[in-house]
């Protein structure tokens, strides 16, 4: 077995990721070197586009893997060998691996929000759900709920031909389920009828403050997840909180897809529980007041 990886992050503006420190702080633990890089396209000056670029020098540079995040989870698809069955369903690829010269694309996004609702929503209704964004976040989430189990789900998003174009990606794939997308004016009903709702939107993270649904239409039957997770605790998860309502917050999706791509990449089995206490610690500093 390898006992040494090299791995980086491909995105946007990801100086700050906590990617790094779970990967590298959780290969410690196992006792395997693991040096963790940052590859910011903005800090290189380079477009999305020239994602695929970036994968193939970063192949033959040595590297064992890469983690892709916004915005290039597109872009890196026809530059890679291999897609994995559900990168190529959602049309995203958050994972590659480098094997035998090859470059294999995967998604841990959806498995990483599944394994967040095995263990921060247990025995929670799944049938109904309201899913708000079809980004590439949303389409990931669509496909973890409907796996899941979800047998309607509403997704709303103000571009309704990106909430359409999930609808139609996944609809094959889940023939007993019924996806909708849906209006602004359907939303409270939805809502009402819902038994959970899941923020995908960037409604709520730092420097986009709020919150992507009126307050009052959270009922504590409801249980409420966000994928934003700076803050941890957003203004939704706050407010649903205050309704009564079960909440999920983002951290849950982060760690959850870390450990899958660290157990994809070293066949190690990580200590999920762990890496989400360090990454609650570490949220907690990154965004502390600032002191003289």
């Amino acid at each position: 077995m390898t006992t040494s990886y090299l791995v980086g992050l491909i995105g946007s503006g990801i100086g700050s990721s906590l990617t790094p420190r779970l990967h590298e702080s959780e290969a410690d633990a196992a006792g395997i070197r693991y040096l963790y890089r940052v590859i910011d396209i903005d800090r290189l000056g380079v477009a999305p586009t020239d994602s695929g670029r970036l994968i193939r020098e970063a192949r033959d540079m040595g590297y064992d893997a890469l983690n892709i995040t916004h915005p290039c989870k597109q872009t890196v698809m026809d530059a890679l060998d291999e897609l994995a069955p559900d990168a190529e369903l959602l049309g995203a690829v958050n994972t590659v691996l480098f094997r035998d010269g090859r470059s294999i694309g995967l998604n841990t996004d959806h498995s990483g929000f599944a394994a967040g609702l095995r263990e921060g929503l247990v025995a929670s209704a799944l049938d109904r759900v309201v899913l708000l964004g079809s980004g590439g976040a949303g389409s990931a989430i669509a496909f973890a709920l409907l796996s899941a189990g979800t047998r309607r789900l509403s997704v709303f998003d103000p571009a309704r031909e990106r909430a359409d174009a999930v609808r139609h990606a996944l609809a094959p794939a889940f023939p007993a389920a019924r996806i909708d997308a849906i209006s602004a004016d359907d939303l409270a009903a939805a809502i009402g009828d819902a038994d959970g709702l899941v923020n995908a939107t960037p409604i709520g993270m730092v420097g986009h403050a709020g919150i992507p649904v009126d307050a009052s239409l959270l009922h504590a039957r409801l249980w409420v997840a966000d994928a934003v997770y700076r803050p941890v605790r957003t203004q939704l998860i706050a407010a649903a909180e205050a309704a009564g309502c079960a909440v999920l917050d983002g951290g849950r999706m982060v760690v959850g897809q870390a450990a899958d791509a660290f157990r994809l990449i070293t066949g190690i089995e990580p200590d999920a529980a762990r890496m989400r206490r360090l990454f609650l610690e570490l949220a907690s500093v990154q965004s502390a007041p600032a002191t003289a």
